[in-house]
């Protein structure tokens, strides 16, 4: 049927790897339903590979009958003994005959090509997915071939690989023959075969590009704990220490900078922080958060929440330019990070003290050690445990359950007023007559007018005019040069008329 076909399926096996018992099979199974397609699907029709014809025959298997009901299933039993020269053939039993299929030759030839072909391009694809299913997480070299809709398209030697343009970074630039170092971040299996999947963005290539730059990481004597990226702007990596005899943060950092900068050459200048990593979550916060200094730490280990107090002059240095040192810190430590000033700091304090001291039952002792603890609100008091504040103020249980009533008496006394006032605002818009905050607003205002007009009467008092600056004194130039109001120049005054003339009298009644 199709001829030279162990010679084809040889050579395939030879230069594509592919066993020929599997391609065999295959031929053997797109005949069979290449058969159906043109001589019904009612038939039970089976290829076999003859070797010494070296032609895959197709059979049409049949059951012997005495009478035919189905004659594309079933065979006279006399038919049946002339076609296997068996006379001991009986009704019932199957028996295969060899289909004599006219023009089917150029059919069979053309699927098992198109077999063979689609065979060989599935055998690829597992080899591809065999190949780099197992190497996810690890540093790949490829060369840029193409771009298509904004992904990169890197030859890897035997295959290709796709970096999407989300997994790219916006400041890097690529041409064709370009080459690219990546991070496979996976392999995945779609319609078109698998696809290799890569990454410019993710931190494991911050992490791989380390390991291949700092031996004492390959060896397993520094650790690399954390590392975040913000890519093409900054990273951090945490690092750690078996041996105390190393120092983790010197080891990347390699001589005079040597490792790092290699890192960051690749990574085109993205600014990398080592940072050495620690058990004690303050120690390692203030740490992440460098090169800003940490004077004070306050935590809450049931938020993960930690607050930091800087120096003034600190502060713009710990939050990073848009925010960016204080949240690569805190995806770094897992913490959530809020940093205030001193000056800030001090603010709330005064203004915590001014909370609780509307609390009866807290001393200046009591207040201040709640401040320390970061009781900073009435509700912080409110919800508090009794047993916190047992231990926090060595206080009893009494005294502690009537803090924690007194603070939420307050709170529900403020609720129910903002409430009430809330209800008369809407009462007298509806009547369309000014609301508390508008009569308030209105009252300050007038009381902001009075003030004016007394400090101007004030400076008038003085001799100084509304703006604070001195009045001119009488007969004296003002700064425009005229004469102050009322009063003529005291050379024209005492001047005698011109011409001989008297200077004239006084008008008469």
């Amino acid at each position: 049927m199709i001829e030279g076909l162990s010679r084809i399926i040889e050579q395939v096996s030879r230069e594509k790897g592919i066993p020929m018992d599997s391609l065999r099979e295959t031929v053997e199974q797109a005949l069979v339903a290449a058969a159906r397609k043109v001589y019904g699907l009612e038939k039970d029709i089976e290829a076999q590979y003859n070797p010494e014809s070296d032609e895959v025959e197709l059979f049409e298997y049949k059951t012997v009958v005495e009478e035919i009901e189905d004659p594309d299933n079933e065979i006279l039993l006399e038919d049946a003994r002339k076609v296997s020269a068996d006379n001991s053939i009986q009704p019932g039993e199957e028996i295969g005959l060899i289909m004599e299929l006219e023009n089917f030759g150029r059919i069979a030839a053309q699927t098992a090509k198109q077999v063979i072909i689609q065979r060989v391009r599935d055998s690829e694809r597992e080899k591809v997915f065999d190949a780099y299913k197992d190497r996810v997480g690890e540093l790949i070299t490829g060369i840029v071939r193409r771009f298509e809709k904004g992904a990169i398209i890197v030859d890897l030697g035997k295959s290709e690989a796709v970096i999407p343009a989300r997994e790219q970074v916006r400041t890097e630039t690529y041409r064709q023959g370009d080459r690219i170092q990546a991070y496979i971040l996976e392999v995945a299996r779609n319609a078109r075969g698998p696809q290799v999947v890569l990454s410019r963005t993710h931190p494991g290539l911050l992490v791989k590009l380390f390991e291949m730059e700092v031996p004492e990481i390959y060896e397993g004597i520094v650790t690399i704990e954390a590392a975040v990226r913000e890519p093409g702007q900054r990273a951090k990596i945490a690092v750690s220490s078996r041996d105390s005899d190393v120092d983790p943060v010197g080891a990347c950092v390699g001589m005079k900078g040597s490792r790092v900068q290699a890192v960051v050459a690749e990574l085109r200048g993205e600014k990398i922080d080592i940072i050495p990593y620690s058990i004690d979550p303050a120690r390692f916060v203030c740490s992440a958060i460098s090169p800003a200094i940490v004077t004070k730490v306050l935590l809450d280990e049931d938020t993960r929440t930690m607050e930091l107090i800087v120096p003034d002059d600190q502060l713009s240095l710990a939050i990073g330019r848009r925010g960016q040192n204080v949240r690569l810190a805190a995806k770094l430590t897992g913490w959530k990070i809020d940093i205030h000033s001193e000056t800030k700091i001090r603010e709330m304090n005064d203004e915590a003290r001014e909370q609780l001291a509307r609390v009866e039952g807290l001393t200046e002792d009591h207040r201040e050690l709640l401040i320390r603890y970061g009781f900073r609100e009435l509700k912080d008091v409110a919800d508090a445990e009794a047993d916190d504040l047992i231990d926090i103020l060595a206080i009893d249980q009494a005294l502690a359950d009537t803090v924690i009533d007194q603070a939420d008496d307050i709170l529900t006394d403020e609720l129910r007023a903002k409430y009430e006032r809330e209800e008369e605002n809407e009462r007298l818009r509806a009547a369309g007559l000014p609301t508390l905050d508008e009569q308030e607003a209105a009252a300050r205002a007038a009381e902001a007018a009075k003030a004016r007009e007394e400090e101007i009467a004030h400076l008038a008092a003085q001799g100084f005019g509304p703006d604070g600056q001195p009045l001119p004194a009488e007969g004296e130039e003002s700064e425009d040069g005229e004469a102050d109001a009322g009063e003529a120049p005291a050379d024209e005054a005492d001047e005698p008329a011109e011409d001989g003339d008297a200077a004239p009298a006084d008008e008469e009644a």
